[in-house]
């Protein structure tokens, strides 16, 4: 599954791709995650690694993570693999005319032959949940950084 996206000039001005992919930024943005923290030192390299909570189909799932690949203002490559399924997920970002395109990949995969007929309905609801996380990245991107409390 992949899905481009057109951002405004400023949005990454605003809030930058490393604050986008900060593992705790990400419940803010990613639909189904409830909670996300690194569990390697800063900064976010290829071999770091994190922890991530999510709510899938009813189920409270928690899975490390490993980034694959990283480059900063352009390209993060995240992987995990829990309950029998593997997900691979980029985001990348590159200039356009009048803005910033980003574009996002899943590959979903079933780890063996007994969550082989799963795999489909686990990729159409990751699918479906895509517009979901679209609409509150766009909104998170336009609000700018969350101001630290009082």
């Amino acid at each position: 599954m992949s899905v481009d996206v057109a951002l405004n000039p400023d949005a990454l001005r605003l809030y930058p791709f490393s604050r986008l992919t900060e593992p705790a930024n990400v419940p803010r943005w990613q639909t189904g995650v409830t909670s996300s923290v690194r569990t390697s030192p800063p900064p976010t390299v290829a071999g770091s690694t994190g922890r991530i909570t999510m709510e899938v189909m009813g189920q409270r799932i928690a899975a490390d993570t490993k980034i694959l690949e990283a480059v900063p203002d352009r390209r993060l490559v995240i992987a995990t693999s829990a309950s029998g399924m593997s997900v691979t997920g980029s985001l990348d970002l590159a200039e356009v005319d009048g803005g910033t395109q980003l574009t996002f990949r899943s590959e979903i995969k079933a780890d063996n032959i007994f969550m082989a007929p799963l795999e489909g309905i686990v990729a159409d609801t990751a699918e479906r949940d895509v517009d979901a996380s679209l609409a509150r990245l766009s909104a998170a991107l336009a609000a700018g950084p969350e101001k630290p409390a009082d």
